[in-house]
């Protein structure tokens, strides 16, 4: 495997202390200790991390190219998702100054990972979809009893969507257990005879979402939630690697850290098996911005060292007034999830789904 990783941060600082801080970042993610301390050659030669390239990007902010240890981020057992956020963003994550911009992995590394199982010609095949966009919507909100999440799915598949997914909140509470919800919306989506895939969030414990996963499997769902950032990137993908039929959608949540969404949704999340991966779409809710968006959505799908496209997600706060703006500036190769923009119609929801269905449908994709 070859020696380095060449991790990029974007440091808030001035000129004259600009070189300082790259090199004290470049220690801190390395050995955590003073160079002067260390008398191993191999660990001064070998480990000890190196800057490579400072540059000035404006504002205020510089960024820095450092050349990381590959072995430092990998165990005897191989790709570790925990050691390798660990070794690249660990202890210099604390720095509210500092946000990991961007990471060169070397292809052995990344290709060791294995990637999504299934990806987008998959998502795509098991609901009939081809080469257009894939469609999603949400069941919410939280407190609803099982039979009611049902009814809810059902309205939603009424008007022909994709994909249900629970709301990510959605674990195994009293009100709506995860068994009896599961086993609810399958038996119902089964008996309405459509295409349209439910998609339960795992939650708790590894062990937890490992039974989960098979209660799932028992009732015929083949697709499942995990938020990785809640689960750990680890657990994460151990679960991808041991459940190769189960298509994975990774959710949001608690990824909003100085991690730029580029690189830990379109790379990391991608690279440790997420089949589709939900961010949040500028323009609604939240503050990402439309280069931010379109830069994301590109690296989940492109080519990169041999590994399967992944389904960008683009949500929070959709409507349906959008969906030809949407699928102009993403193209076909996008599931758009609107959740409260359709529940919102309440009575008229398999209406209002059926619309948003069919703009998908008919747009004039090139």
């Amino acid at each position: 495997m070859p020696l380095d990783i060449h991790a990029v941060y974007r440091i808030r600082s001035d000129a004259r202390s600009i070189a300082e801080r790259a090199r004290t970042i470049a220690v801190e993610q390395s050995v955590e200790m003073p160079i002067e301390a260390i008398d191993d050659p191999f660990v001064n030669s070998e480990i000890v991390g190196r800057v490579l390239d400072i540059k000035d990007v404006g504002g205020g902010v510089f960024e820095a190219r450092i050349a990381l240890a590959a072995a430092t981020a990998t165990t005897i057992k191989g790709g570790d998702a925990g050691q390798l956020i660990n070794m690249l963003f660990g202890n210099t994550s604390i720095h509210d100054d500092v946000v990991l911009h961007d990471v060169e992995l070397p292809a052995e590394l990344v290709r060791a990972f294995e990637g999504p199982r299934h990806g987008i010609e998959t998502l795509r095949r098991r609901v009939g979809a081809q080469q257009r966009a894939l469609t999603c919507s949400a069941l919410k909100p939280q407190g609803l009893p099982a039979h009611t999440l049902a009814a809810l799915a059902i309205a939603l598949a009424r008007g022909g969507i994709d994909y249900v997914k629970d709301d990510h909140g959605l674990a195994d509470q009293a009100y709506s257990p995860f068994a009896a919800r599961i086993e609810a919306i399958a038996s119902a989506l089964r008996r309405h005879g459509s295409l349209t895939r439910y998609v339960p969030s795992l939650s708790g414990d590894l062990d937890s979402m490992r039974g989960q996963i098979a209660a799932a499997r028992n009732v015929g769902i083949d697709t499942v939630m995990v938020a990785p950032m809640i689960a750990g990137l680890s657990n994460f993908h151990r679960l991808v690697q041991e459940h190769p039929g189960i298509a994975f959608l990774a959710h949001p949540s608690l990824a909003g850290s100085r991690i730029s969404p580029t690189l830990l949704f379109g790379k990391i999340f991608r690279m440790l098996g997420a089949d589709a991966i939900v961010f949040p779409n500028h323009g609604g809710r939240f503050g990402y911005s439309p280069e931010t968006c379109r830069a994301l959505a590109h690296a989940a799908l492109a080519d990169w060292h041999g590994l399967r496209a992944s389904v960008p997600v683009a949500a929070g706060g959709m409507s349906t007034d959008r969906v030809r703006e949407m699928l102009d500036f993403y193209g076909a190769d996008i599931m758009l999830l609107i959740g409260g923009g359709l529940l919102s119609a309440r009575a008229r929801l398999t209406d209002v789904t059926a619309a948003f269905v069919e703009a998908v449908k008919t747009y004039p994709y090139g």
